[in-house]
């Protein structure tokens, strides 16, 4: 007749202590302990709703550097569920967060393999770790495609250029961004978008697409000198004014000048668009940029072109509060988005696809804290719907 081992406290715990000193003798005897704890569990679930049990499945979880392969034990009618599944499921994702956190800061598949190979005791490849991304690629798409406000008092509309494979041909891509400015004076990044070609057509998708998730009006866009962008959002937006970005501007006219000159241009620029006289206008400042091309046209004749129409649109910030003209007068803001999109991207070279990059773009904007607070200052400006 088979007679069942019993053990002592004391000895069950010097059992442990051996095994735990052999080579992975850790994992172990954690494999013995959740195994244990769930063959445990499954005799109180058969006691207590009158099932049987049923054998045994697998199921991996992280050890101590390497992971453990348990026995999960199973019942005739398929209703048991051990406690411990949620841990380890919990685990599961924790990892791929893990990975993911790691990637949007910069690391590339292969350094995240190599990290978990170290961590876990088992090497990820490249498609493994990418494998790993899949709930937050839908967690990036359902943000990116999330309802939005109806009102956006300011909204800012910017590139930056990443490599970008596509098929067999790897070139410099535009991502564009657009940061709205809510009336509760915070901000949010409203879409993140990538075509080939800029174009009216290309630009009026984009604002259909604001409108239909819940953009019904917007006060003032500020962008670089895009192709037909004035038009494309007006005729989605009706009565929003556009400032188009001194900045970029001011670099366009810089290259045309020669190195012995651009110290007195850039002095001239400076006070030409100046933001701190509260009883400047859009006319005083368009007159100062007609003298500036004036003053050096004949030695600089590709200036002359500028003085078109579509120029008066560097003035439209001296409309609103000399107070916060600096905000409004440039995409400072989202250069500096740029430049956090770029620490991102900057170990990878070319990205593999434009999935890829706007899922390391969303991941970064989504995560962009300093947009949480508050601009007091914007106060200033009343013929914005701020919230009291």
């Amino acid at each position: 007749m088979n007679k069942k081992l019993t053990f002592t406290q004391e000895q069950v715990t010097k059992i442990l202590e051996e095994i735990a000193k052999e080579k992975e003798g850790y994992n172990k005897v954690l494999k013995y302990t959740l195994e244990a704890l769930m063959r445990a569990e499954r005799e109180i679930h058969n006691s207590t709703q009158g099932d049987v049990s049923n054998g045994y499945r697998w199921r991996r979880a992280f050890g101590q550097g390497e992971q453990i392969k348990l026995e999960v034990p199973r019942s005739r009618r398929g209703h048991f569920y051990p406690f411990l599944l949620a841990v380890i499921k919990d685990q599961e994702q924790e990892a791929k967060e893990l990975a993911y956190s790691l990637y949007g800061s910069g690391l590339t598949t292969i350094q995240i393999g190599e990290i978990f190979e170290q961590v876990y005791g088992r090497k990820y490849s490249s498609t493994q770790v990418s494998r790993l991304f899949d709930f937050a690629r839908d967690e990036v798409r359902n943000w990116l495609s999330r309802s939005l406000d109806s009102y956006y008092p300011i909204v800012y509309l910017d590139a930056t250029f990443i490599p970008t494979r596509r098929v067999d041909n790897v070139s410099k891509e535009a991502y564009y961004t657009i940061l709205g400015v809510k009336s509760d004076r915070t901000r949010e990044v409203l879409a993140i978008v990538n075509f080939p070609q800029e174009s009216s057509t290309a630009w009026s998708s984009i604002f259909e697409e604001l409108k239909s998730r819940g953009v019904k009006k917007i006060d003032l866009a500020i962008s670089d000198g895009l192709a037909s962008i004035e038009d494309a959002i007006s005729q989605h937006f009706t009565g929003v004014s556009h400032q188009l970005c001194v900045v970029h501007l001011e670099r366009n006219v810089i290259k045309l000048i020669k190195k012995r000159d651009k110290p007195q241009v850039i002095d001239d620029l400076k006070e030409v668009f100046k933001t701190n006289d509260s009883s400047d206008s859009i006319e005083k400042g368009w007159q100062r940029w007609l003298n500036f091309i004036d003053k050096y046209s004949e030695k600089y004749p590709n200036l002359e072109k500028m003085k078109s129409h579509r120029y008066r649109l560097y003035f439209t910030y001296l409309k609103y509060d000399y107070r916060i003209r600096s905000m409004l007068y440039t995409t400072n803001w989202i250069e500096r988005l740029n430049r956090d999109y770029k620490r991102t991207t900057r170990m990878r070279g070319a990205l593999p696809n434009v999935d890829s990059a706007i899922l390391l773009l969303g991941y970064v904007a989504m995560n962009k804290k300093a947009y949480l607070r508050k601009i007091p200052m914007l106060n200033y400006e009343k013929s914005f719907k701020w919230e009291q």
